[in-house]
């Protein structure tokens, strides 16, 4: 069983989905079961949803051709019959209220989205060209499935493939720009330098925004890029943290997402 996203996700991310033999376990499919479970039978559980209790039916034996089990019938007799949720009907929905849960906390993560071109590919990491110099990235069949990813966002890329840079922005860390950091102390390939533009202060967590610079290429001037990073509320008060202030950017090429073919 595998978990993945639907194609019609708002600002880029996707609908929680899970997925076997073919099958796609979704939030109709969720609130089928629960309805189920709520109503004690199938017509019932139609009958609440508005839908017919023959697709109701239908449905649900597609469901168990691929994971099984999930609905237990009772026939009528004594006591009359009904249904009621096998244990693997509610574990499935147990995994499925999880992968809902990361999806949505990840959907609530700002992105820098950069365009930029492959310079060169080294195994699973690319070097792309982007107005604020070389950066890398995963690109292929990168996505998270526990996360909800489905391994398409990135798609195989090659050199001179126009892309987006996709960084997520808890993926950021901040540090004082005269705070001298030894290269070979952190595993973070992606570092800029950059002033604070703006934070958006939370009651626990910040969003800062920092403008970095573009490379001087002799052509024509471009606005500052806009990075942002998520930060705590403490750490932006240990920083002392306030806009104007230069300060360093660092994250790694497994945290940045390459998406192929960006027109």
């Amino acid at each position: 069983m595998s978990d993945a996203t639907g194609p019609d996700a708002a600002a880029g991310r996707g609908h929680a989905a899970l997925v076997e033999d073919g099958v796609e376990f979704d939030g109709r499919d969720a609130a089928l079961l629960r309805a189920v479970d709520a109503a004690g039978s199938v017509a019932g559980a139609a009958s609440a949803l508005g839908r017919s209790r023959a697709r109701a039916l239908s449905r649900i034996e597609t469901l168990e051709d691929a994971y099984g089990t999930l609905v237990e019938r009772r026939r009528g007799g004594e006591g009359g019959g009904g249904s009621r949720l096998a244990a693997s009907g509610r574990d499935l929905l147990d995994r499925y209220d999880r992968l809902q849960a990361v999806l949505a906390a990840t959907a609530s993560v700002p992105e820098t989205v950069l365009r930029g071109t492959v310079e060169a590919i080294d195994g699973e990491i690319a070097v792309v060209d982007t107005a604020v110099g070389a950066l890398s990235g995963l690109h292929g069949a990168t996505g998270d499935e526990d996360a909800g990813g489905d391994g398409s966002d990135g798609g195989t890329v090659a050199a001179g493939d126009p892309v987006q840079v996709r960084i997520g922005a808890d993926a950021v860390t901040v540090n004082d720009a005269a705070s001298e950091v030894d290269p070979d102390a952190t595993s973070a390939r992606n570092r800029l330098t950059g002033r604070v533009s703006r934070i958006d202060s939370g009651e626990t967590v910040s969003t800062v925004r920092i403008g970095v610079e573009p490379v001087d290429r002799g052509e024509r001037v471009e606005a500052a890029v806009e990075v942002a990073a998520l930060i705590t509320a403490e750490s932006v008060g240990r920083l002392g943290l306030a806009p104007g202030d230069r300060v360093s950017l660092r994250w790694k090429a497994t945290a940045t997402r390459l998406v192929a073919h960006a027109e």
